[in-house]
């Protein structure tokens, strides 16, 4: 069976990887260091997807990002570019029916580096510049993609379309975080934000000796610069996939 995968997304998006691990007989653990809530107020959000043809261009920068503005989009202008980063967020258009087929889709052309910036490789700039772009997103992030597409002459509109944070550290998650601490397992870690938030969880709970034993776990990582974080906080053992779940699976069933 494997040493044990503990899976770090919101419990939405870990609950479909948790069930294909465990259809290979490999053990699984949801623990999310990240909650997606929904907005107190969404009026913001509905009126600016009330204007999508306004845009030649909207970016979504996550999956999460796609299903909550998707909830108020009954059609997608068809002459509206779709932006995304990663092949996580591709699948998310496609379950709500956006496919290159029939929507056009602007996306990292190598699965080994999504990201803003080579989103921005892909798109034609110039044939933007003086039009509009809208990015959906959470209510804060990188600036990096609407501060490049300003620079290039596109007027740039952003609207948060979720909540994002660490979920509270209650009691039973302090009892399962300390039980994962002692035992063998390997993570998934899919952003350098939620890598943070587990360093103070692990501190809060364990203290330095617990973070020790947590940096000497294996991670698995779908981006460079969640490596760069990883090192840079102190772990050894990071393994590199590219983007989406085929890439994941693939790293997991070819573990040492």
């Amino acid at each position: 069976m494997g040493v044990p995968i503990v899976i770090t997304r919101p419990e939405a998006q870990a609950a479909p990887l948790a069930e294909r691990l465990s259809a290979l007989g490999v053990p699984a653990v949801v623990f999310p260091l990240l909650d997606i809530r929904p907005l107190p107020d969404p009026a913001p959000l509905r009126a600016a997807l009330a204007r999508l043809a306004e845009h030649a261009l909207v970016a979504f920068v996550s999956p999460n990002a796609i299903d909550a503005a998707f909830a108020h989009i009954d059609t997608w202008p068809r002459e509206v570019i779709a932006a995304v980063v990663g092949e996580g967020s591709r699948q998310a258009l496609a379950r709500h029916g956006l496919t290159e087929q029939n929507a056009r889709i602007a996306f990292p052309r190598d699965p080994q580096r999504t990201d803003s910036e080579t989103l921005l490789d892909v798109l034609d700039l110039a044939a933007l510049r003086g039009r509009k772009a809208l990015i959906v997103r959470a209510e804060t992030g990188r600036e990096l993609l609407a501060d490049r597409l300003r620079a290039s002459g596109v007027e740039v509109e952003q609207v948060a379309a979720y909540c994002r944070g660490a979920p509270p550290l209650d009691a039973a998650r302090r009892a399962t975080l300390q039980r994962l601490l002692a035992e063998a397992n390997d993570w998934v870690i899919t952003s350098s934000e939620a890598l943070r938030i587990l360093q103070d969880c692990v501190l809060q709970v364990a203290g330095p000796a617990g973070w020790r034993a947590m940096i000497a776990k294996r991670l698995i990582v779908p981006h460079e610069r969640i490596a760069d974080t990883a090192s840079a906080l102190g772990f050894a053992h990071v393994t590199r996939t590219a983007s989406g779940d085929e890439a994941v699976l693939a790293a997991i069933q070819s573990r040492p």
